[in-house]
């Protein structure tokens, strides 16, 4: 019994609802881009892609990958290759984490990025950002000890509730799609409410918020042995990461380190350009609508 010969001018009906398909597509998405052009995620000018930053942004990015503490990952002017340092302040107050990397130092365009995640719901900033965390998430899992596991800074149920997210959970989720470690939004748990930590001291701030983080009932053996890393978006003064992770060290994690999307160095604070408790996660009242 012969074979038809197959024609090679005819197309398989799936084929055709698939180049049909791909067809609407690209027109949609080109309709949409003409409609609403990409625009930087800094500035507002238009570019290429979705979450593509302009030059100039781009250019004014100053990433933390150089020499720094091996504590609290603050930059260092210089380090001895493989040899561990740490800054003065981790030698008289170690802090309860072992590194605490961020992406980029924070400036306008790491500012504006950050502000309009949190208070512009531009939820799609998180995939931007966790995309850039996901170097310096990279280093910190092959340093430490122990299966890795991304902790999101909580919120209080009542600023979550008003807020709608909390963007460090959404980070985390983004990281977790990218790197394949897993998060859990659920192990830590906001206990009290804070109030605003804009314009106090120091020791003001870590008296606001010790106390402020719990252990979930059943987190003891969801962290046992593991490295948990705590997410945030910027650190700033470091009040409620060291809070944060003063409670996961409750836990039996055998290593607990943090990682952001930005963070405060000394270089951005010339000329009191920036208040550290303006800047910390507790941040509230501000508002982001552009």
């Amino acid at each position: 019994m012969g074979v038809a010969p197959h024609d090679a001018g005819t197309e398989e009906p799936g084929m055709a609802r698939t180049g049909s398909l791909l067809l609407l597509r690209m027109a949609v998405r080109a309709a949409i881009d003409y409609a609403l052009p990409p625009r930087c995620p800094a500035c507002g000018v238009v570019v290429g892609d979705d979450r593509q930053f302009c030059l100039d942004c781009w250019s004014s990015l100053t990433f933390l990958d150089g020499a720094a503490c091996a504590r609290c990952s603050i930059p260092l002017p210089a380090a001895l290759p493989g040899v561990p340092m740490e800054c003065g302040a981790c030698m008289a107050d170690p802090p309860p984490f072992d590194g605490a990397p961020a992406a980029l130092a924070y400036g306008p365009a790491a500012r504006t990025v950050a502000l309009r995640l949190k208070y512009g719901r531009r939820i799609g900033h998180a995939r931007l950002m966790a995309r850039l965390m996901a170097r310096p998430l990279t280093g910190l899992v092959r340093e430490g000890k122990g299966l890795p596991l991304l902790i999101p800074v909580p919120l209080h149920r009542w600023r979550l509730w008003s807020r709608g997210f909390n963007q460090a959970a959404l980070i985390a989720s983004e990281l977790t799609r990218i790197t394949g470690i897993a998060h859990d939004s659920d192990l830590l748990i906001r206990a009290k409410s804070t109030p605003v930590l804009r314009g106090k001291g120091r020791r003001e701030r870590e008296r606001i918020v010790a106390g402020a983080f719990a252990l979930a009932s059943s987190a003891r053996p969801r962290a046992a042995a593991r490295h948990l890393i705590l997410i945030d978006d910027v650190h700033a003064s470091g009040a409620t990461l060291r809070a944060a992770a003063r409670a996961l060290r409750r836990s039996g994690a055998a290593r607990v380190s943090a990682l952001s999307w930005a963070r405060v160095v000394p270089d951005a604070l010339a000329g009191n350009i920036f208040d550290f408790a303006s800047l910390d996660s507790d941040m509230e009242g501000g508002r982001m609508t552009g």
